[in-house]
């Protein structure tokens, strides 16, 4: 049978405006208002005059014509190239309101009244995880971070963000690429610095021929690499690379979610922990490699729940490996296709939830049909944390308070905690 091929979708027309940016988009861009639409323009700021190239309601700036007087130079040479930050060229204090804003507008939107103190900062010593792109290309590598919105590759050769012990990650991951024979293609490197050094799982469409995996071992030798996993399974481990969470060793999920900083966990934690004084049974859901559940097992019996089954073992071994904690029962369980029920969410006296950035519907909806004493919701999402939020409101629970972290400097990614109580 004879099929149509499908039409191509043409690209809109390009043109040469100059506009007057108005305010700023949640990720950051600066929009103007046209007659019959909105342009996004990264990298401009309100109160500017800039000419853009503009196609549809994509803006590429060409040249700031009247500077806002909150612009300031970006400490890093390869922003604007780069795809990691949307935001450096911003005085301080008006980047701080930036993300604030964007957690107020949210609860807003929703009809939450909440006072949302001043932005923490918890950037600390830096990013301890990153990923790194590698492609080879005409007997080449290059290596760096895809540019914004788009396919192509920036070659960087380091990052500003970083811990310290990420800086070589760079050159290593360009030596390693070189050593699997990429042949045109590409290879994603995801790094990890942890207690005992780096863990680095690879990320590649390809088989793992045994050349590979020697030239894989061989590099780990190098360069002193804790664990070198590819797509999570494990090729070379020349120790488990471990963490600290609270009292417990827990040995990262080879590609498994961490917080994005050391000094972010800590701070997520510590605004979790003030809240659970004398609770003693509590669930963490979505609880990870257990960054929160570990930490309270030292006071409570803990129910730790997640989609997870890697991250589970890890929680698991930890607490099973660790003196004088409180019981900790390690599910994996679907959350959001299977999410606790109000039968069973009764058997606690407080529930922590903490999801990807999709949120926590489904659970959120149960737990505002339970009788909960104590709701503690952790969200990377200002838009879905405000709906989870709402449906907790909208099931009788008061919103004591919200606080906004920021461990993504320069991002426009924003951590939230609020704490829910149903009246006594």
């Amino acid at each position: 049978m004879f099929r149509r091929r499908p039409r191509r979708r043409r690209e809109p027309v390009a043109e040469m405006r100059e506009l007057e940016i108005l305010r700023m988009g949640r990720r950051g861009d600066g929009i103007a208002d046209l007659a019959d639409r909105s342009v996004y323009v990264p990298y401009a700021l309100p109160g500017e005059t800039v000419r853009a190239e503009v196609r549809g309601e994509r803006g590429r700036l060409l040249e700031v014509l009247a500077p806002a007087a909150n612009r300031v130079q970006a400490p890093c040479l390869h922003f604007g190239c780069c795809g990691g930050c949307a935001i450096q060229h911003i005085a301080d204090v008006d980047y701080r309101a930036w993300k604030l804003d964007m957690v107020r507008t949210a609860l807003s939107r929703r009809g939450l009244a909440a006072d949302v103190p001043d932005l923490l900062d918890a950037h600390g010593a830096g990013r301890r995880r990153v990923s790194v792109h590698a492609r080879g290309q005409g007997g080449r590598v290059f290596v760096g971070f895809m540019r914004v919105r788009g396919h192509q590759l920036r070659a960087v050769d380091h990052c500003m963000l970083l811990t310290p012990g990420l800086h070589s990650v760079f050159d290593m991951s360009a030596s390693m690429a070189a050593a699997l024979d990429l042949e045109n293609g590409e290879v994603n490197l995801h790094w990890t610095e942890t207690e005992n050094g780096l863990d680095c799982d690879l990320r590649h469409a390809g088989d793992l021929s045994y050349d590979r995996q020697v030239a894989l071992a061989d590099a780990a030798h190098e360069y002193d690499l804790a664990r070198v996993t590819w797509n999570t399974d494990i090729v070379v481990e020349r120790r488990a690379p471990y963490l600290h969470m609270g009292s417990a060793q827990v040995v990262a999920a080879p590609g498994g979610f961490l917080q994005a900083t050391a000094a972010g966990e800590e701070m997520l934690s510590d605004l979790v922990l003030s809240s659970l004084i004398d609770v003693q049974h509590i669930a963490d859901l979505y609880c990870g490699i257990g960054p929160f559940a570990l930490r309270l097992a030292q006071t409570a019996r803990i129910y730790a729940a997640d989609g997870n089954a890697d991250a589970v073992a890890a929680l698991d071994r930890a607490a099973r490996h660790t003196p004088n904690l409180k019981p900790v029962t390690a599910a994996v369980r679907d959350l959001a296709r299977d999410p606790l029920t109000p039968v069973e969410l009764s058997d606690f006296e407080a529930v922590i939830f903490d999801p990807p950035r999709a949120g926590a519907h489904n659970q959120a909806k149960a737990l505002a049909d339970a009788d909960v004493p104590l709701v503690i919701a952790v969200s990377c999402d200002p838009g879905t944390f405000a709906r989870d939020a709402r449906a907790l409101v909208d099931g009788g629970y008061g919103l004591d308070w919200v606080c906004a972290v920021d461990q993504f400097r320069y991002t426009a990614h924003v951590e939230i905690v609020g704490v829910f109580r149903r009246p006594a």
